[in-house]
């Protein structure tokens, strides 16, 4: 059975903690779910494959001008496809998960970024993810991603979280 694990990431705000580069260069593709404010930290996301998707966030605008983005993306997996975008167009404070879905009724997994906030939520489908902020912004408890694995029958989620390196 063919395997594959994603790292997903978000909000790195120009920063990428470099505990969580390790975890995506253990991983076969690398996702940045947007706000991520400096094309070094792109260049740093190096999954096996070398496939990093990532799409722009609310403040790309104000400091990415030169580096365009998509405002959604997708990746197909074995057994389905993961849909990614910012999620700041469907609630500021706290995206709507039914607008997620409503947006992407063909995906297997959601992810968006924005809150900062991590979060799986798999009460229908497809499940809507967040993985937090991958930074050093408003981490919530300290920088977080997510890796997904996935096969043609089932998918997992796992979440990671550090200690903050510099007490925010």
């Amino acid at each position: 059975m063919n395997e594959v694990s994603v790292a997903i990431i978000s909000d790195t705000h120009g920063y990428i903690d470099p505990r969580i580069i390790d975890i995506i260069r253990d991983c076969d593709y690398a996702i940045h779910a947007g706000d991520i404010c400096g094309e070094d930290v792109l260049a740093s996301m190096q999954p096996k494959s070398a496939i990093v998707i990532a799409v722009a966030g609310n403040n790309e605008p104000r400091c990415m001008v030169d580096f365009p983005l998509p405002e959604s993306s997708e990746l197909a997996l074995p057994g389905g496809k993961i849909c990614i975008e910012h999620g700041h167009e469907h609630g500021h404070h706290t995206p709507c998960h039914t607008s997620l879905r409503g947006r992407h009724p063909d995906a297997r997994v959601i992810v968006y970024g924005h809150t900062h906030k991590m979060v799986q939520d798999k009460s229908a489908m497809p499940w809507v993810i967040n993985p937090g902020a991958a930074g050093q912004t408003r981490t919530h408890g300290g920088p977080s991603c997510l890796v997904l694995t996935a096969n043609d029958r089932e998918w997992d989620v796992r979440e990671y979280r550090f200690d903050s390196l510099t007490g925010n």
